[in-house]
């Protein structure tokens, strides 16, 4: 493996990272309800637990409910208790064969009790960026230490991976305050 590859399998991998963070980001509710925010919920589909993006079409209502329409009619009760059973809070209602769920106001308390999750998610977000880091700066000791590159190159490739690490340890911190605010704002 060269320090180019090296390079490379790292910023690939900070990227992946800040894709995952971003997905997390997309389950935590904000004052707007989501479609996103039902995917982590899981329903018995016929003995086997699904999502309900899997067994319903989720979309918005209106501007404070979700609506999901099951693809199959006797889904609608499975739907509804998954929904009211899970740790989202929310209260869902039939209506025939579509099932509302309403998105209560959240307080000022649960708004500052959300940012905090957003923050240690984005922690260790970085967290997990600056270990790509440390691995990458590993493997670039190891080709010096093998006589495969000189020290030079370790130098200006660890300052390489700095800058990398730098720049999405930055993007990171671009979301979390996206997302604070996005919380934040009534």
């Amino acid at each position: 493996m060269t320090i180019a590859d090296i390079k490379k399998t790292t910023e690939t991998k900070m990227g992946q990272s800040i894709a995952a963070f971003s997905h997390s980001l997309s389950k935590i509710r904000t004052g707007r309800p989501s479609p996103a925010l039902l995917d982590s919920v899981q329903v018995d589909y016929y003995g086997s637990m699904v999502p309900i993006s899997q067994v319903a079409n989720v979309s918005l209502l209106d501007a404070r409910t979700l609506s999901v329409q099951p693809w199959e009619k006797p889904m609608g009760a499975k739907i509804e208790k998954a929904i009211r059973d899970s740790d989202l809070g929310l209260n869902p209602s039939s209506m025939g064969e579509l099932i509302r769920v309403p998105m209560p106001p959240m307080s000022e308390e649960r708004r500052k009790e959300l940012t905090k999750v957003v923050r240690t998610e984005g922690e260790n977000a970085k967290v997990a960026v600056r270990n790509l880091r440390r691995d990458a700066n590993e493997s670039v000791k190891k080709l010096v230490k093998d006589k495969l590159a000189s020290e030079d190159d370790q130098k200006r490739a660890e300052a390489d991976i700095q800058k990398v690490t730098d720049s999405h340890i930055a993007e990171i911190d671009k979301l979390i305050a996206s997302k604070e605010h996005e919380i934040m704002s009534v």
